[in-house]
């Protein structure tokens, strides 16, 4: 049987895997799937429909899965999902979907998530993620692999962050941030790529160097966006590391941070 504590609430209708653990004081509620291997602070209040995968640890006061902060919200039934090997520390906030969007927050696996996150309504959040405490996302932003959010950093809603992105502690997002690209400010503006994640991650001096030269056609070489879009797809075809950059600024609805 799953480790519940006594003073923990868990409604018949949730379903724990057999090796789960429940803290003192913890709610959860129907529609809740949490998988093999989690573990659930106390005082946390998890609310459905929402599934949890396997070997998260959940810390003290987590809210996950309360309804979205959206006034057109009308008791839909929108999802929250959470993926495998995640941390999750004090008071987070994830809220579900709303119908207006694809109906489900998302949380991908293994990411590190500090405390007072929030995580509105239908945001997409990818794998190896870093989110440094009180970053806060609007609904609908899209986040990639490995990026990374210093704290207090601010988005805007349906802004995207491109994989191996960074932003700086305090930065505001309105506009969208590409693959590889460093921000910090208000508002925030680009910087340079995230050459030192990148090392960190194993791309060697060569591939960094051919990532910094698509930076530049991008912001310093004095083109206009258009330019700058045809010179990247031309350039992603000789270096495959310049592709996902390139494919971002292909499709970036909302605007580039530039």
């Amino acid at each position: 049987m799953p480790s519940i504590h006594q003073t923990a609430i868990v409604d018949p209708r949730a379903e724990l895997a057999a090796d789960v653990e429940v803290g003192p004081y913890t709610v959860i509620g129907a529609g809740v799937s949490i998988d093999a291997g989690t573990r659930i602070g106390a005082h946390c209040v998890i609310e459905g429909p929402t599934s949890i995968g396997r070997g998260n640890r959940i810390w003290q006061f987590a809210s996950l899965g309360a309804a979205p902060q959206d006034k057109k919200y009308a008791d839909e039934p929108t999802r929250l999902e959470i993926g495998d090997n995640n941390t999750i520390r004090e008071f987070c906030t994830f809220n579900r979907g709303t119908a207006q969007d694809a109906g489900v927050t998302r949380v991908g696996n293994d990411n590190w998530i500090m405390a007072y996150v929030h995580l509105a309504h239908d945001c997409q959040v990818g794998d190896h993620t870093i989110f440094a405490n009180n970053a806060q996302l609007a609904g609908h932003v899209h986040v990639g692999d490995w990026a990374i959010l210093g704290g207090f950093t601010v988005v805007h809603q349906f802004v995207r962050i491109g994989a191996h992105a960074l932003s700086g502690m305090g930065a505001i997002l309105f506009k969208d941030l590409p693959t590889y690209v460093t921000c910090a400010g208000n508002p925030a503006a680009p910087h340079g790529i995230n050459a030192e994640g990148l090392k960190r991650r194993g791309f060697d001096a060569p591939r960094i160097e051919a990532i910094r030269r698509a930076y530049k056609t991008l912001y310093k070489n004095g083109l206009l966006l258009d330019e700058a879009r045809r010179e990247l797809a031309a350039m992603a075809s000789a270096h495959a590391d310049i592709a996902p950059l390139a494919e971002f600024v292909a499709a970036s609805s909302r605007g580039l941070m530039r």
